[in-house]
């Protein structure tokens, strides 16, 4: 039952992970996503965890608490899930949660009131929103935004109360990338060693571990929004942080366990369910977005296309240096009509799609188109927006596993 990997307990619950036998471990992201983790049934030994949906778990006597006492500290269900996902990313350890934002609001519970955040400008609306509009006034956290790849400006700019460097690559949704182990060597000379650590946080949820590992990059924490791709089926929403240490670890568990932000048992057995097919999905998702961004690279009706899998964009070494693909979306901006307005253009557009859908997130088995500025933008004013690049031309492509050729000729008809 562990032959991939022995688990043992820690303070308040939490689990250790061991190096497991190498004869019988492979360190291939393919098999780590179907096997990794403590997967196994100690009930009935059964090939899936079950969903254990108690909110209590008997203790034998007084003083005598087992692995699991209450679910909102530590779950069977869920703990399969965590540790298979600390493992994805090449972690020691990770917490579920309700939300890819819940993942977020937790990390940021790391840092002191009136601490300082430098942040990747471009990043996701949504994230964007919560320090701005929550995290500034309930924390007193002060955030400045900036290219995390100018890395003078990124040293220049660690104040006192800098504790953390948010780090979004590629960015939603226009795909920039940050290299993320320059950053790191950067901010690590840069910070004065009297002081607290900066913590480094990388937001994977675009690229996933599939793509690339920023734990081995260097950074100290990865957050995920897990309703993407890692659950992969448009049917559960989730986060996760996924540490490499145990001090940041025992800090982490603290907080989630104070906060109460889980996943529920059933969204753990979702998003453990959808994680065994990532590597498969992805390899498909990424070839059939490579071949759509060549495709409307040349289409007449297009303006801007946003992959760094084309050859064409100025980041195309760093891509190819860092990740394994471009990824599965492509962002563009279409061509407005002279004379008519930009939304009924848009309108037009969508009303002509037969396979593509319009909807919301990403990360699905079906092809979605997200318009940024009414979506994932929608939060900001249109001055904001335009700032960061995003029109209301602008359409965020989550390219699926259809069969290619059909995405392309619906893509062809509609544009």
């Amino acid at each position: 039952l562990a032959r991939h990997l022995v688990f043992l307990p820690l303070a308040d619950g939490m689990a250790a992970m061991e190096p497991p036998h190498k004869k019988v471990r492979s360190l291939k992201i393919e098999t780590v996503a179907v096997h990794g983790g403590d997967q196994h049934d100690p009930g009935h030994g059964a090939i899936f965890p079950p969903i254990t949906t108690a909110t209590s778990f008997v203790q034998p006597n007084l003083g005598e608490e087992g692995r699991f006492a209450y679910s909102r500290c530590g779950n069977p269900t869920r703990n399969a899930y965590e540790t298979a996902i600390a493992e994805l990313e090449g972690g020691c350890w990770a917490t579920a949660t309700a939300s890819g934002m819940a993942a977020t609001a937790l990390a940021l519970e790391l840092l002191q009131p009136q601490s300082h955040v430098l942040a990747m400008r471009g990043l996701y609306g949504g994230t964007l929103r919560l320090f701005e509009k929550v995290r500034t006034s309930s924390q007193h956290l002060s955030f400045t935004y900036l290219d995390l790849n100018d890395l003078k400006d990124v040293c220049s700019k660690i104040q006192e109360n800098t504790r953390m460097i948010w780090v979004e690559s590629p960015t939603n949704p226009l795909l920039t990338l940050v290299d993320i182990a320059q950053l790191v060597e950067a901010v690590r000379s840069a910070q004065d060693p009297k002081k607290p650590p900066i913590l480094i946080c990388a937001d994977n949820t675009f690229a996933t571990a599939w793509n690339q590992q920023p734990l081995k990059l260097g950074v100290d924490i990865v957050m995920i929004s897990a309703s993407k791709y890692i659950g992969g089926h448009s049917d559960m929403t989730g986060g996760a942080l996924v540490v490499g240490n145990q001090d940041l670890a025992q800090r982490l568990n603290a907080l989630a366990k104070s906060v109460g932000a889980i996943a529920s048992p059933f969204e753990a057995y979702l998003a453990l369910r959808g994680m065994k097919t990532l590597a498969v999905r992805m390899e498909r998702q990424c070839s059939n977005a490579q071949k759509v961004a060549e495709f409307l690279v040349k289409h007449e009706n297009v303006t801007e296309v946003h992959y760094p899998g084309l050859s064409s964009h100025p980041q195309h070494a760093l891509c190819r240096r860092q990740m394994k693909s471009g990824g599965a979306v492509v962002t563009v901006r279409l061509k407005g009509k002279d004379g008519s307005d930009d939304l009924e253009v848009m309108r037009r557009f969508f009303s002509r799609l037969k396979i593509w859908v319009l909807a919301e997130s990403l990360g699905g088995v079906e092809s979605m188109i997200n318009h940024s500025a009414s979506m994932s933008h929608g939060s900001m004013t249109k001055e904001e927006r335009a700032e960061v690049g995003v029109y209301d031309t602008t359409l965020r492509l989550s390219v699926g596993i259809e069969d290619v050729s059909d995405l392309l000729e619906d893509l062809s008809q509609a544009l």
